[in-house]
């Protein structure tokens, strides 16, 4: 169960980072649903590794090919089968974490637990494992295009570096021309510029992605244990790197007095609607109609190309200095991990309000 996610549209994943490929197994896609190849690639070539020069050099085509599920452009309702094989696996480069504990990384929990582990590349910690939940949630996105909801996120603060304003300041789609996925030119070129002064010193450097769901319906999550917000923040937190999710006003709301905080309602057009989202677009649990927007907060990357001190698998002090291709910043990357992560949510969350359908 632990390799599954959602409900009733649901993705299990298997693969390791330097075993042959990473692959999944959708279950639950409605039937119908148009399948554009080149959206789906591109949405892992977002993902890929060595696309720019401030993310890890490992080359890989990462070309997905789907085994089942699919016929004539449309999924057919039955299980939709897919492999992203590897094949730029640099496994030597690994062979001193043999029996190492890399500071904050999985090895010592995963040895603990399981009495086993694969060293190379962290084997099924690696963030490689995503590239499956890229799959699934490029396939969830083409779904949701059908009800005209659109998910953007973006890079809105790298270390001390903090993109200015509210997400409505920007146009949210400018953040792909940026390598680090920001709206904003002059942000953007400061927060790249602190990842390459990390970079040079082998160090690496955390940051914030916030990220926009449009035109969700009135009606999505349950009142009480199956809130919205709290699988969202499910699927975040099981992302590799995160530390932290908050939603709406979230933190900042602590200084608001409840008449600063409350969203009053108002009639447009016809419409109920509020003046104000600090909700986030879900209130009760339940989508509200508004935007739905969040921040997702990442740690630095744990594998750092410095001399660190820690233990092997014995207890003895030992020196580690990694080696191997490592990203100094995840954000560019983990852009369209977090954007598939809310779809998957959104569409397992439509069907589970439509019992089954979709439209």
């Amino acid at each position: 169960m632990s390799n599954s996610f959602g409900t009733i549209y649901r993705l299990t994943s298997f693969g390791e980072s330097h075993g042959a490929a990473v692959g999944g197994v959708i279950d639950g896609c409605p039937a119908g649903i148009s399948i554009d190849l080149q959206f789906v690639q591109n949405e892992l070539n977002r993902r890929r590794p060595g696309q720019s020069s401030i993310v890890t050099p490992r080359k890989e085509p990462d070309e997905v090919e789907f085994l089942s599920g699919i016929f004539e452009g449309k999924t057919t309702g039955v299980p939709i089968g897919f492999i992203i094989r590897n094949t730029n696996q640099h496994s030597s480069d690994y062979e001193n974490l043999r029996e190492t504990f890399r500071p904050s990384h999985a090895d010592f929990t995963y040895q603990t637990k399981y009495g086993i582990r694969d060293h190379r590349g962290g084997g099924r910690s690696s963030a490689r494992e995503t590239i499956a939940r890229v799959v699934a949630g490029a396939i969830a996105k083409l779904a949701l295009k059908e009800l005209n909801v659109n998910i953007q996120a973006y890079a809105s603060q790298v270390g001390t570096i903090v993109l200015p304003g509210h997400y409505t300041d920007y146009d949210l789609s400018a953040a792909e021309e940026s390598i680090v996925r920001c709206p904003d030119p002059e942000t953007s070129d400061k927060m790249e510029a602190l990842i390459r002064e990390v970079r040079k010193d082998g160090d690496t450097i955390g940051g914030i992605i916030t990220c926009v769901a449009k035109n969700v319906p009135v009606g999505w999550g349950e009142p009480v244990f199956g809130k919205l917000h709290a699988a969202l923040a499910n699927a975040m937190l099981s992302i590799n790197a995160v530390k932290g999710f908050d939603y709406g006003s979230g933190f900042e709301g602590v200084g608001f007095k409840g008449s600063e905080s409350n969203d009053r309602f108002l009639t447009e057009e016809g419409n109920i609607t509020t003046a104000t989202n600090h909700s986030g677009g879900i209130q009760g649990g339940i989508s509200n109609g508004e935007d739905i927007y969040f921040r997702v907060v990442f740690k630095p990357v744990a594998t750092i190309l410095m001399e660190q001190q820690t233990v092997d698998m014995h207890g003895n002090e030992t020196l580690l200095k990694a080696r191997g291709r490592h990203d100094a910043c995840v954000l560019p990357r983990a852009v369209p991990i977090v954007e598939a992560m809310t779809a998957m949510t959104l569409l397992d969350y439509c069907l589970l309000a439509k019992t089954g359908k979709i439209g």
